[in-house]
C-alpha cells in the first residue's frame, strides 16, 4: 500500500464539518443557559435538550456528540453557557450534573435515531429512549447529591419535564428534518 492510498482511507474532518460542529455548540451555548427555575426542583427547566435533539438530527449522532461535548468543556472550562448562566467543574458535581452526563448517550442514542430511520413515530420513540437515558443518568445523581430517594429524585427531577420534553421532541421530529433539507439544498449541510 502507499501512502496516497494510507491517506485516502484516513478518516478526518473536513474544516467544513469542524465549522458546523462549532456552529452547533455554540447554539447550544446560547440555548444552554435559557433556563426557568421551578419551586418543586433544583432541576431548572432548560433549553439544552431541545439543542442537542436538534444539533443531533442536523449533524447525526458523531458529530452532534462532539459538539455536545465541546459545549460541556466550554462550560466546564468557566464560561456561563449551562443552565441558569452558571459555568464550572462544580456544576458537574451539583444537582443537576448526572443531567450534564447523561446528555452524552443521548446525543449518541438521539442522533442515531435520526440517521438510521425516517420513520417519524421510530425517531419520536428514539429521542424518548435517549432522553430516559439521561433522566436516569440525572436521577441517580441528583438521589445522591441531594440525599433522597430514588423516587423523590424522580419526582423532582424527571416527573414535572416531562410533558415539556415531549415537546420539544415531537417539535424536532417535525422540524428538524426539514431544517435539514433547506440547509443541504443551501449548501450548508452535507
Amino acid at each position: 500500500m502507499t501512502t496516497a492510498t494510507v491517506n485516502t482511507k484516513k478518516k478526518s474532518f473536513t474544516t467544513f464539518q469542524m465549522a458546523l460542529i462549532a456552529v452547533m455548540a455554540a447554539i447550544t451555548c446560547i440555548l444552554g443557559p435559557l433556563s426557568i427555575p421551578i419551586p418543586i426542583s433544583p432541576v431548572p427547566i432548560s433549553l439544552t435538550n431541545l439543542a442537542i435533539y436538534l444539533t443531533v438530527c442536523l449533524l447525526g449522532w458523531k458529530f452532534g456528540t462532539i459538539s455536545y461535548l465541546i459545549y460541556l468543556l466550554i462550560g466546564i472550562a468557566g464560561l456561563p453557557v449551562f443552565s441558569g448562566f452558571s459555568s464550572g467543574f462544580a456544576k458537574l458535581l451539583g444537582p443537576t450534573g448526572g443531567y450534564l452526563i447523561g446528555f452524552i448517550p443521548m446525543a449518541i442514542i438521539c442522533g442515531f435515531a435520526f440517521e438510521k430511520f425516517s420513520n417519524r413515530g421510530v425517531q419520536i420513540a428514539g429521542l424518548a429512549i435517549g432522553t430516559i437515558v439521561a433522566y436516569i443518568f440525572g436521577t441517580a445523581w441528583l438521589a445522591i447529591e441531594a440525599h433522597l430517594t430514588f423516587y423523590q429524585a424522580l419526582l423532582a427531577g424527571v416527573i414535572p419535564y416531562i410533558p415539556g420534553d415531549l415537546v420539544k421532541i415531537i417539535l424536532v421530529v417535525l422540524v428538524g428534518p426539514i431544517v435539514k433539507k433547506r440547509l443541504q439544498s443551501a449548501g450548508l449541510l452535507l
